[in-house]
């Protein structure tokens, strides 16, 4: 048979027939494409705006009605029937609620609440875990710090317990209704990225310093994961099980009840062990509100710079937050088990066992931790630090002391780098920031990350901000090699990867007021100091994520290439790294939201910028230079969060690129 040939008519050498190959070149060339635009438009700027930072034309002064606000608030805080008849209540619940949990503490005296720690982690975690609790509340007595330690425990128990309820209904909410999952999940991406200091100022406005603050402060920082789990664990029902539970004619009320809620358990758990750490390491900061217990024992010793002290009450607070952290996390993997035979037998011994120790220590008269039976270690180690001071601060032949090198960071990379952002015209950062979210993200993504930088300059921030801003930089950047670098290791090296864990648990446990003592000890106050914090802050979860993600890459991957005769250096840097890629953008993500917090909080140590302005803000009570400090960080937060998380977006042809 012959073939014929037809011409090809007009309409088929149309655009339109060729257009979907055009549009996905011209999608492969995205990069270009932007980079290209964004120089054009740079040329253009520099020829028609200028330099200059922010124009005080394009500014809100905002003193005004905040003081207005302010004065308000105080004069009508003690009569006006919103504070008489609600706040004034929510108040007092928050602290008879507070005081009840702590005088059955001090009640059960520390024998009982030991015994109830131990058996509670025996019954929910095991035997190990059921020593290691009993021994981290034997420390926190053996340090002299077991009063305010049980006056944090009580904070915790009543703040944990209000988040979690507060969060699980925002949680069912967003979980059962695709509505209030769009409204509310805005509301929590900015709370996610809201630093813990920024929530203080409102809620000392409102209810003063003291207890009811504190845990209210608390509350609102750390119901956000427990909400965000929670509706993910019931979106994410097994469609199946579901369908099934409709077709047996189960009520919408009997499927959220007997199908959706047990399905979601794991995310149920994880969400109430989130909002456990988020809640500890916020109590700690909220000890600059009057919240008393630990955290006000790390502050005080942190303003008179006395590291032995701030250390013995720092090591209390790591334990806690270790204990809390392993027994929740353990009763998360437990789900799902068989259950084990007379479990509610071994209940009733863990509590009769409980109050047995309880009764045996109010006979004895031995409630109180024995004085005799405490260890001061503030003594050598601020022996330690005077050493340490003396040689390794400053004189150290050859590399120079720590103070030596916190001046040459601040010199010759802070300095350079906040003068190098400030002298670029405020037109220019909102292009670059545009551009890098389009680069990874969508035009959606870049419009909310230069709407967000936009704020800061309206706000009337902009150095400030830009000063913060390049501290993040300098932070981020030591984090990502260090970090990356020990994350590549531990995934190739298992032996290393074992010595690391306990370590980076250590670390991603501790609450970030912990972090300021050891760098003031061996920087000084300043920039550097701040930086140094949010290094070490932020890099347990770098390393863990990175390790993660290069060693979850496919292993016939790995297996092909070492078969086409591959070097591990080639395996690392042609394969693994490659494939890790979504694994490494999360720990930059996560690395930027973490440096940002600390940043903030090193407000305290000579920090500076943004931090100080909130730190002065709420020492003074002055609404308007703390909470657009406050405003300012949140739209900082959330422009470095949405240039640095990866969204998937469409190519021009529609389909998923």
């Amino acid at each position: 048979m012959t073939a014929t040939v037809t011409p090809a008519s007009p309409r088929s050498a149309s655009p339109t027939a060729a257009g979907p190959g055009a549009l996905r070149g011209l999608a492969r060339h995205r990069g270009r494409l932007i980079g290209a635009g964004t120089a054009v438009a740079l040329v253009l700027g520099a020829v028609l705006l200028g330099g200059g930072s922010w124009p005080t034309s394009l500014a809100v002064d905002l003193s005004g009605p905040l003081g207005r606000t302010s004065d308000w608030i105080i004069d009508n805080r003690d009569g006006h029937p919103l504070f008489l008849y609600f706040l004034g209540h929510v108040s007092n619940i928050v602290v008879v609620s507070v005081r009840a949990v702590y005088l059955v503490l001090l009640a059960l005296g520390w024998a009982g609440v030991t015994a109830a720690a131990g058996l509670v982690a025996w019954r929910v975690a095991g035997v190990r875990l059921a020593l290691t609790s009993v021994a981290a509340f034997a420390v926190c007595g053996l340090l002299g710090m077991w009063v305010p330690t049980m006056q944090t425990l009580a904070l915790m128990v009543v703040a944990v317990a209000a988040s979690v309820l507060l969060g699980a209904l925002l949680g069912l909410a967003a979980g059962l209704s695709d509505r209030m999952h769009r409204i509310l999940r805005p509301v929590l991406d900015t709370m996610q990225v809201l630093p813990a200091f920024a929530y203080l100022l409102p809620v000392v406005l409102v209810f003063g310093i003291g207890v009811p603050a504190a845990v209210l402060a608390t509350v609102v920082y750390a119901a956000p994961p427990m909400a965000r789990l929670t509706a993910l664990g019931l979106r994410g029902a097994d469609a199946g099980v579901m369908e099934a539970a409709a077709s047996l004619g189960a009520t919408g009320r009997q499927r959220l009840l007997t199908a959706r809620l047990p399905l979601a358990r794991k995310e149920l758990l994880l969400g109430l062990n989130q909002s456990i750490m988020m809640a500890l390491g916020m109590a700690v900061i909220a000890s600059v509100i009057g919240a008393g217990g630990l955290g006000d024992r790390v502050y005080q010793a942190l303003a008179s710079v006395d590291v032995g002290a701030a250390l013995a009450a720092g090591v209390p607070i790591v334990l806690l937050a270790i204990v809390l952290d392993r027994v929740t996390a353990a009763a998360g993997e437990r789900i799902g088990a068989a259950p084990a035979r007379r479990a509610g037998l071994g209940w009733a011994v863990a509590l009769v066992a409980t109050a047995a120790v309880a009764v045996a220590g109010r006979l004895s008269d031995r409630l109180s931790w024995p004085d005799a039976w405490t260890v001061g270690i503030a003594e050598p180690v601020n022996g330690a630090v005077d050493w340490m001071t003396a040689h390794l601060y400053s004189g150290v032949p050859v590399v120079g002391g720590t103070a030596d090198w916190a001046g040459r960071f601040t010199t010759w990379v802070l300095n350079p780098l906040r003068d190098g952002l400030q002298w670029l015209p405020w037109w220019a950062v909102l292009l670059g920031v545009g551009a890098l979210a389009l680069l990874i993200g969508t035009w959606r993504t870049a419009a909310t990350a230069v709407l967000a930088m936009a704020a800061i300059g309206v706000l009337g921030v902009w150095a400030p901000a830009l000063d913060t801003l390049s501290q993040v930089l300098a932070a981020v950047a030591v984090t990502l090699v260090i970090g990356v670098a020990l994350g590549v290791a531990a995934a190739r090296s298992t032996r290393l990867g074992r010595a690391l864990r306990p370590v980076l648990d250590v670390f991603q446990t501790m609450p970030q007021f912990v972090y300021l003592i050891p760098v003031v000890a061996l920087f000084g106050v300043g920039r550097a100091p701040a930086v140094a914090a949010a290094v070490v802050y932020a890099l347990p979860a770098v390393v863990r994520i990175t390790a993660q993600g290069v060693r979850g890459v496919d292993p016939a991957a790995m297996e092909s290439s070492r078969s086409l005769g591959a070097t591990g250096r080639q395996q690392l840097f042609q394969v693994q790294l490659p494939l890790a890629r979504p694994a490494l953008l999360l720990a930059v993500n996560q690395g930027v939201v973490l440096v940002l917090a600390v940043v903030v909080i090193g407000g305290l140590v000579g920090g500076g910028a943004l931090g100080y302005d909130a730190v002065f803000g709420l020492a003074q009570g002055d609404l308007a230079t703390g909470l657009v400090a406050g405003a300012a960080i949140v739209c900082l937060g959330l422009m470095l969060d949405r240039v640095t998380q990866p969204t998937e977006r469409r190519d021009l042809t529609g389909k998923g690129a």
